[in-house]
């Protein structure tokens, strides 16, 4: 049986997911973070909750964010980041311009490439990075 919370899935498997498909799970995996972070700050009603989740995984934060980490990357990370970010979406965000939706796509890759190699502690580094000033 697979345990989807501590993943160390094949490099193999890894590679046959799609950008698109690394970035599916690192939204998942990002906006679980994100809630995550606001329950343990006090954020009482789910209507706050749900606010200040929509504020932190829109796009133009998602890039802003991401731009506090990129020099923090390894050379493998930097890959994976530039490959989803260079994969063209079918349709943008209206509250994003389309430079912020491609960086935010290449932030969830990276979130889904490192979730799907067990990498929860570079996970950890990389989110409190990006929520330090937060």
């Amino acid at each position: 049986m697979n345990d989807y919370f501590h993943l160390n899935a094949p490099e193999d498997v890894i590679r046959g997911i799609s950008n698109l498909g690394l970035a599916h799970l690192g939204d998942g995996v990002f906006e679980l973070m994100v809630r995550s972070w606001l329950c343990l700050r006090g954020k009482a009603t789910s209507k706050g909750l749900h606010k200040a989740t929509v504020r932190y995984v829109a796009a133009p934060a998602q890039a802003a964010m991401m731009e506090r980490v990129l020099p923090l990357l390894t050379e493998a990370e930097a890959d994976v980041f530039r490959r989803g970010r260079n994969t063209s979406p079918h349709s943008v965000p209206q509250n994003a311009s389309r430079a912020d939706y491609q960086t935010a796509t290449g932030l969830e890759a990276l979130f889904g490439w490192l979730w799907l190699h067990g990498q929860t502690d570079r996970l950890n580094e990389l989110f409190a990075q990006m929520m330090e000033e937060a």
